[in-house]
């Protein structure tokens, strides 16, 4: 006998039915921030941050809701690089990385 419909209807009562993954909480939190100003808009923070990655291949990003940093990633000879960014002030703060 399996627990799994059991703890389905369990979750569903305790949620409303919804189930929020993590993801999908930082992508709201960041809607919401750039909504009201507190955040600056990905392709800003891309226009700011790719030109200064020569040789690199941008492959994406990450966004923490609870630190506002965006993670940049990029790719070059064979490493990642990492480059944090504050998503309010656009500054760099941080790098991984070469």
């Amino acid at each position: 006998m399996t627990m799994l419909p059991s703890l389905l209807m369990i979750g569903a009562a305790m949620g409303g039915g919804q189930v929020q993954s993590p993801r999908r909480g930082d992508q709201m939190r960041a809607f919401e921030a750039r909504r009201q100003g507190r955040l600056l808009p990905l392709p800003e923070i891309e226009a700011r941050v790719v030109p200064t990655m020569r040789g690199a291949q941008y492959i994406g990003f990450d966004f923490d809701s609870d630190t506002a940093i965006y993670t940049l990633k990029f790719l070059r000879n064979g490493s990642v690089i990492w480059v944090e960014v504050d998503g309010r002030s656009g500054q760099i703060v941080g790098r991984t990385g070469r």
